[in-house]
């Protein structure tokens, strides 16, 4: 079976680095199980030969001399970490950046299972290794934002649930995906169990980059960071064969078009819906004959996302209200059951709350990827008018983006790229989707 960083695509360097980090955990645990005498401690008036804890005393010294050595340090080839130098240790907090679709979550996971790891190795076969992998482990936390931001009250209640000593006797692990959407409140509750971690607990957060955008300075610079990046189409193309058992052929097509993002990829090759959500995108520079067709191409996009986000996430929204009626008492006939459901709105308004902005991110991530699809065939049209020397993104539109190249030159092309990364760093601002996508489509009309 493989292991715990089989699923880590084209981040072998990545890989060298965190297993190196596992192998310093699984060391300091081993150090821990036997009993040393304490000659100073935290602890004021503690007896002398009092049973001492090695892990206790790493504790004390993360912020001052951590074992990853300086803070801030980025794994990358010929670093502290390559030359076997202190990076190679463990530490306690860690920063994985890199694009969507580069796995930031998936290493983040997989790490988690390393440290959890009965042999400390990441073996992939052992109960920590399964339980870690499948998100049932006890002892590791995964905080997905549902919503458009991770609020203050969850994070204030996950790192009170962080300082608890673990369970199996091994680490506490949090992974905070897209820790770039913490509040600034949030930001500071976490920063405080950063600052001052307790025994035993790692925290994992996966952000875009470390710009004070993403990650605030203060939480950056007290972080290992683990730089990682777009895995090449091929790696892409070679994980779908040998793990989804894909044809070779619609493999390479997926991973390219898929521009190096591997859950998008998948999707692609196994979702006919996907690829007919791509298709009806690609043919958006088509539609552009005027003012009303632009205004009508932006309706049709934002409209193809909404119903995307909606599908996703009506079942879940169905099960959660139906569970929280049945835990109000919805359905009973005892004394006190309509009564507990007359008060029950207020939770359920909350639940709707939530649930709203849960869509509305789904909307959102929808839009992008669109966005994203578009953003590739004006890239190949780009590449086209420059005879570049690389491969399209989009082989099965290459015939049209030449036409395009050739009517728009190089400049139109550019423009044109251009005005669609524009739209998706305006709706990441919180523009108004609508208002976005309209703009972008009269610019692309306009050239």
């Amino acid at each position: 079976m493989p292991d715990v960083f089989a699923d880590l695509v084209g981040q072998d360097e990545a890989v060298v680095v965190l297993r190196r980090a596992a192998d310093s955990a699984a060391a300091l645990l081993r150090a821990s199980a036997a009993p040393v005498t304490r000659v100073a401690g935290p602890a004021a008036g503690a007896a002398s030969g009092d049973s001492y804890d090695e892990l206790d005393a790493l504790a004390e010294e993360f912020d001052v001399e951590p074992a990853a050595g300086p803070t801030g340090v980025t794994a990358e080839p010929g670093g502290p970490a390559e030359a076997g130098g202190p990076g190679a240790g463990m530490t306690h907090a860690w920063i994985f950046t890199g694009p969507p679709g580069s796995g930031r979550s998936v290493a983040a996971r997989a790490f988690a299972a390393a440290l959890q790891c009965r042999h400390g190795t990441g073996c992939g076969e052992c109960p920590g290794c399964h339980t870690t992998l499948a998100g049932t482990h006890a002892d590791v936390r995964l905080v997905v934002p549902e919503g458009l931001s991770i609020g203050v009250g969850e994070m204030r209640a996950l790192v009170l649930r962080a300082a608890s000593t673990p369970s199996g006797g091994r680490w506490q692990v949090v992974i905070i995906s897209d820790a770039d959407r913490l509040t600034e409140a949030a930001g500071n509750a976490l920063l405080k169990a950063i600052e001052e971690p307790p025994p035993r607990t790692v925290f994992l957060l996966c952000a875009p980059s470390t710009h004070p955008d993403d990650v605030s300075v203060t939480i950056r610079s007290r972080c290992r960071i683990v730089a990682l990046r777009q895995p090449p189409a091929g790696a892409v193309a070679d994980v779908l064969v040998r793990r989804d058992g894909i044809a070779p052929d619609v493999a390479e097509w997926a991973a390219a078009a898929a521009q190096g993002h591997v859950g998008r990829a998948r999707r692609l090759a196994r979702d006919p819906e996907a690829r007919q959500r791509r298709d009806a995108v690609l043919a958006v520079p088509r539609r552009l004959t005027g003012v009303g067709a632009a205004f009508d191409a932006a309706s049709a996009l934002i409209e193809a996302a909404e119903a995307e986000a909606a599908a996703s996430v009506a079942e879940i929204d169905e099960a959660e209200r139906a569970a929280l009626q049945t835990a109000l008492g919805a359905g009973g006939t005892g004394r006190g059951a309509a009564g507990a459901m007359r008060g029950a709105a207020g939770q359920l308004k909350d639940l709707e709350k939530r649930q709203k902005s849960r869509a509305t991110r789904a909307q959102r991530d929808a839009l992008d990827r669109a966005l994203v699809d578009l953003a590739g065939f004006y890239r190949d049209a780009l590449a086209s008018a420059l005879r570049a020397p690389v491969a399209p993104v989009h082989s099965d539109t290459a015939a049209m983006a030449e036409a395009g190249a050739r009517k728009w030159d190089a400049d139109g092309a550019l423009r044109r790229l251009e005005a669609v990364l524009e739209c998706r760093a305006a709706i990441e601002a919180n523009v108004k989707p609508r208002i976005a996508v309209e703009a972008m489509m009269l610019s692309l009309w306009k050239g």
